[in-house]
């Protein structure tokens, strides 16, 4: 499911999927990012978003400890890029843009906007209108993962929840680009060096965030 950036459900009706000649391996030697990363190790918590390859991965200190497939925003309703932080959560709520769409396990990353990440049905490219989607397993683990914000008052926020990095670019016109990997296995991988160069123009901003939540007293 993950290799085909969707879930159980959908996983019949496609016209073509890519399977592993080898499913020895955790979950995530079958996806892009890779296993740590030094260059984040004072970082606390981070996820990444890479739009290109519809995967995400969370960090702890440099090491990897989650990742799993999302289907992100379409052409028309792309997702921003660009670094957020994880804000308020909800573990089931009604989408504003329809009141028909159940959203659980729902973490806002951008609030004016109404952008977040939540469990919703993948279909194997970007479909949102820029959430973005998850499996449940994910959504619900990385719901208890992430940290919220603290608020100060109704219009100001005291301290920022967990970094969140979107990157990357789709190209909707080509074929779904985990395709390559029954070619080149390593076709989708991101190096260090490319999330140091990602991360690189955000990380005294994150790192002054952090410092900002350890140094407040109880917060829930």
């Amino acid at each position: 499911m993950a290799l085909n950036r969707t879930y159980k459900a959908n996983f019949t009706k496609m016209d073509s999927v890519i399977i592993p000649a080898d499913f020895s391996g955790d979950i995530e030697f079958y996806l892009p990012f890779p296993l740590h990363i030094p260059s984040i190790e004072d970082v606390d918590k981070i996820v990444y978003f890479y739009y290109s390859t519809q995967t995400f991965a969370a960090y702890e200190n440099g090491e990897l400890v989650h990742t799993g497939p999302t289907n992100m925003g379409r052409k028309k309703d792309p997702t921003p890029t660009g670094l957020f932080y994880t804000n308020w959560k909800a573990e089931q709520t009604i989408s504003t843009f329809n009141d028909e769409w159940d959203l659980r396990w729902n973490f806002n990353v951008e609030n004016k906007e109404g952008i977040g990440w939540h469990q919703y049905s993948l279909p194997s490219y970007p479909a949102s209108h820029s959430c973005l989607r998850r499996q449940e397993k994910d959504a619900r683990y990385l719901y208890g993962w992430a940290d919220a914000w603290v608020l100060a008052d109704a219009e100001n926020v005291k301290v920022k929840g967990t970094p969140v990095i979107v990157f990357g670019s789709y190209d909707f016109d080509a074929p779904k680009p985990w395709l390559q990997l029954t070619a080149n296995a390593k076709a989708l991988d991101i190096t260090e060096d490319e999330i140091d160069e990602i991360t690189s123009p955000f990380l005294t901003e994150i790192l002054s965030e952090q410092e900002i939540r350890k140094s407040t007293k109880s917060i829930k």
